[in-house]
């Protein structure tokens, strides 16, 4: 009786043993797992609708105003198209290409249809689902943009395979050169929200696929003008409103560089206007609507990649410079080069996210109002990471969109015929018109 009592207790002893160094490794694993900041994790949730929103409704609606009426329901299905291509590929493996691993050049496959992500605490304190759900909203956007440069004339098979393509081909690797830890990171280079990643990126391409796939009928000598200024101002208003989103969404925690950014980011585009509008009432003795808004459209582009790094003022400072350049581009590239860039998506995002990330590596400088530079890095360092940044994601991006729109013409076309340009892609591509008087 007293041996079986001594088993049964030492039974009872192992167990509380081994309960108690269970309890104090589980322990230790909760201490070691970063737990969620709930206040920056409800900041990111609203920053990626916010960027969401810029896409549908307000590039819709944006670009939407901006061509004839007959066209307008082939811009809003081509933005909403993206969105969801966009999407099912970012969960696919797009996301694990662009944000996993160390690889220079490119991701890994380790997070295909974003597996073992699912209850995951980055270290930043926010939740994985809430990281990829932000940076999905970003690469929605990017092909989204270009669809700008040629609206009005092609197909929309041709859209949705090309910017399925595109995403990959350009998108997902120069993410992970810049935001990933890939090698232009290594070298320095900075973009705080999207001027190389996004706006460069877009903006060559636009200018590519401008030249590639030729102007619109008529094109310069007969231009349509926007069919509804009024459409554009409220699409141009809701971008105002996202960028806030997208540029202090980028700091990825509800503090002072979120604040600062959306700061710089408001003051940048108030700036950018103002010189639009006095350019253009000089020029032609009156301000416009598309004039205005564009030029706030310029300011936004402009500081995106320097809004967590400068001061109000130096956000000023870019805005304005940034609205002069992007002005006179849109007058070059057209007037002077005669390339049918519908809707001046190189001339505002590439021209304005190409100077915003060089601008950057001058007003983040202390003296100037900015936060400073990386340990081992000064203006000219800084100046030479960002040229490289820019030349590289420019160049990657014209040559693979000059090589798939060659591709995807042999295999099945990228205009539609004369006539259905003359029609309208609305009832040529899709049945159906926005008004019943067109």
């Amino acid at each position: 009786m007293r041996s079986a009592l001594t088993v049964i207790a030492r039974r009872i002893l192992a167990a509380a043993m081994v309960l108690g160094i269970s309890g104090s490794f589980v322990t230790a694993q909760a201490a070691d797992t970063p737990a969620i900041d709930t206040g920056s994790t409800a900041w990111v949730l609203v920053a990626a609708a916010l960027v969401l929103f810029m896409t549908l409704p307000g590039l819709a609606l944006f670009y939407g105003g901006l061509v004839r009426a007959r066209n307008l329901l082939s811009v809003m299905i081509h933005c909403f198209a993206i969105v969801s291509i966009v999407s099912v590929i970012w969960a696919a493996f797009g996301y694990s290409l662009a944000f996993d691993g160390n690889g220079p050049f490119i991701g890994t496959v380790n997070h295909l249809f974003l597996a073992d992500t699912a209850g995951k605490i980055l270290p930043n304190h926010l939740p994985e689902g809430a990281f990829i759900l932000f940076q999905m909203t970003f690469a929605v956007i990017t092909p989204a943009l270009i669809i700008g440069a040629f609206v009005e004339r092609v197909r929309f098979s041709f859209v949705a395979l090309f910017s399925a393509a595109w995403l990959i081909l350009v998108y997902l690797p120069v993410t992970h050169w810049v935001w990933g830890g890939g090698w232009l990171a290594a070298r320095g280079t900075i973009d705080f929200a999207g001027g190389i990643v996004v706006h460069t990126t877009a903006g060559i391409a636009a200018l590519v696929a401008a030249m590639v796939i030729g102007p619109r009928d008529g094109f310069p000598h007969r231009l349509n003008p926007p069919h509804s200024p009024g459409m554009t101002m409220a699409g141009a208003g809701m971008l105002w409103f996202g960028w806030f989103g997208f540029n202090g969404g980028s700091a990825l925690a509800a503090d002072g560089s979120a604040a600062n950014a959306i700061l710089a980011t408001h003051f940048a585009a108030s700036a950018a206007a103002l010189v639009w509008m006095a350019i253009e009432w000089l020029r032609i003795g009156k301000p416009t609507s598309i004039g205005f808004v564009t030029g706030v459209v310029a300011g936004l582009a402009t500081v995106t990649p320097a809004s967590g790094y400068v001061g109000p003022a130096g956000a000023m400072a870019i805005g304005a410079i940034g609205s002069a350049i992007c002005f006179y581009a849109t007058l070059f590239i057209k007037q002077g080069l005669k390339i049918d860039d519908s809707l001046d998506v190189f001339a505002v995002h590439g021209v304005g996210g190409i100077t915003g990330s060089i601008l950057v590596a001058f007003f983040a400088a202390p003296v100037l109002g900015g936060v400073g530079y990386a340990e081992g890095m000064d203006w000219v360092k800084q100046l030479t990471a960002q040229g490289t940044g820019v030349l590289a994601a420019g160049l990657w991006s014209g040559v693979c969109t000059f090589g798939l729109i060659k591709l995807l013409d042999i295999l099945g076309g990228v205009r539609v015929s004369v006539e259905e340009e003359s029609d309208g892609l609305d009832l040529a591509t899709h049945g159906e018109r926005a008004y019943d008087h067109t």
